[in-house]
């Protein structure tokens, strides 16, 4: 994906506004995997990052106006999409928290002996890994909110201290300070616990049964499985000002980014397509 500079997208920005439905187009396209992919980190869920996405994506239409290029496009949006997913409290961890102590428990004293077989035919390798990337996203709804914002642009998208602490308000040695707590916090867990990512007990092939009886996973709904896998590097070339944070060896190979989802693009598209986009662009 070519990288635009901040007066092309500023252009675009206003075209768009002036009722260029390409222009508008253009500028979804190249934020619509961001904006997606730190929804599903965010909220655990793809079912909830579908619906996250597309508020996010219908509010960055309706202030497109006040976009004035004082930063970069890809900043002004996660700023958009960070505030509202701070205080979103329509998906399912806003009304079933977890934590560390909570998860520890289960790996130590869930009962995965004598569950019946509930793979559906489906190949338990394909199950695992499904169980794997579940288990590892969900885990991110440990941390509290701030936190979780902070560990996703850090490690994630890898944004640096300047302009993650704009975002999230703070100074950037603040910002720095507890990335590199909350990504300690995080490897020290992983490694306590997880058989995939650190030595722990938790194999994912030998809790697949126990998940599928948890409603943790479904046999008959992959989401992991059936998402199209993006490489890093596109996240990586879309958004500016990127550094590494701190020397901290773990990489967080769990953080893999996707395509937004088929529904989210339909969506938006079907939206793009109604007669509320004129009154939205006279709002």
């Amino acid at each position: 994906m070519n990288k635009k500079t901040n007066e092309e997208l500023l252009a675009l920005a206003g075209k768009a506004t002036a009722g260029d439905k390409k222009a508008l187009e253009t500028l979804i396209a190249d934020v619509q995997d961001l904006v997606f992919n730190l929804s599903l980190r965010m909220l655990g869920t793809f079912a909830d990052a579908e619906d996250a996405t597309q508020d996010i994506l219908l509010k960055m239409i309706t202030h497109l106006s006040s976009f004035r290029g004082d930063s970069s496009f890809t900043t002004w949006v996660f700023r958009i999409a960070i505030n509202h997913l701070k205080t979103y409290k329509k998906h399912m961890f806003a009304h079933r928290p977890l934590s560390f102590e909570y998860y520890g428990d289960d790996i130590e004293n869930g009962n995965i002996q004598g569950v019946p077989d509930l793979t559906q035919n489906v190949e338990n390798d394909i199950l695992a890994e499904e169980l794997k990337m579940s288990c590892t996203n969900v885990m991110l709804q440990c941390l509290d909110t701030e936190s979780r914002c902070i560990f996703i642009l850090g490690t994630m998208f890898k944004l640096n201290s300047r302009i993650a602490g704009e975002i999230l308000e703070m100074t950037p040695e603040t910002y720095r300070q507890r990335l590199s707590r909350i990504r300690k916090k995080m490897a020290n867990f992983l490694r306590q616990y997880c058989g995939a990512y650190g030595g722990g007990r938790c194999i994912c092939k030998d809790r697949v049964n126990y998940a599928i009886q948890n409603h943790r996973i479904n046999p008959m709904q992959l989401d992991y499985m059936t998402a199209t896998e993006i490489p890093l590097q596109t996240i990586v070339d879309v958004k500016n000002a990127m550094e590494e944070i701190d020397d901290l060896s773990q990489d967080f190979s769990f953080c893999k980014p996707y395509q937004s989802s088929e529904r989210t693009k339909r969506l938006i598209q079907e939206f793009l397509n109604s007669t509320q986009l004129s009154i939205i662009k006279n709002s």
